[in-house]
């Protein structure tokens, strides 16, 4: 991990295919739950997730990138914290739970907007949520999770912006979309964190 040297690592194992989802409808109602690997198989079904935007004192953006054995794009690059509530836990409580888990770090989260996407990665599956949007800012020493990420790191704003214009096909589909929505409709409440 290129940032190893001034952050303590764990290997825990925090998420796996039997993990019950919450299924939704285009209301964002719930309709049912199925577990995680039912929920990405083919073209995937429509599940409530988050992503969250975590950035540092400096206001750099907290990236991760994917672990290599993860089913649905491995070793790309991410936004800080990307996951689902499991049946039973409510957002806020989920969002905290999995900041801490895969990075060790805590942030008062702030709700952005939410919106449903689609991504096929080829056979492996799909990601088809309906995804809840977060920023937040932390002053924790990263913990990084070796079982969910290969690496991390802390970027400017504007050099993400430049590396998603010229060189986008390390990144996931929902940093993209997430990130260019954030910098257009929501980069005033960015800058005040």
């Amino acid at each position: 991990m290129a940032n190893a040297s001034n952050a303590l690592q764990t290997d825990a194992i925090v998420s796996s295919d039997s993990d019950q989802l919450i299924l939704v409808n285009h209301l964002d109602e719930e309709i049912g739950h199925l577990s995680k690997g039912e929920t990405h198989d083919g073209a995937g079904l429509l599940h409530r997730a988050f992503s969250l935007f975590v950035f540092n004192d400096e206001g750099d953006l907290l990236l991760q990138q994917r672990a290599g054995d993860k089913r649905l794009w491995p070793m790309y690059w991410a936004n800080s914290c990307c996951s689902h509530p499991r049946h039973g836990e409510t957002m806020d409580e989920a969002v905290h739970r999995r900041l801490h888990e895969e990075l060790g770090v805590t942030s008062n989260l702030q709700y952005m907007y939410k919106f449903v996407y689609h991504a096929s990665f080829g056979d492996a599956g799909s990601e088809y949520e309906y995804c809840w949007v977060y920023i937040g800012k932390t002053t924790d020493k990263v913990q990084a999770n070796t079982t969910e990420l290969a690496d991390w790191r802390f970027i400017k704003p504007e050099q993400l912006d430049h590396d998603l214009l010229h060189d986008s096909q390390h990144y996931t589909p929902w940093l993209k979309s997430e990130w260019a929505r954030l910098r257009s409709e929501f980069n005033e409440q960015i800058n005040t964190l």
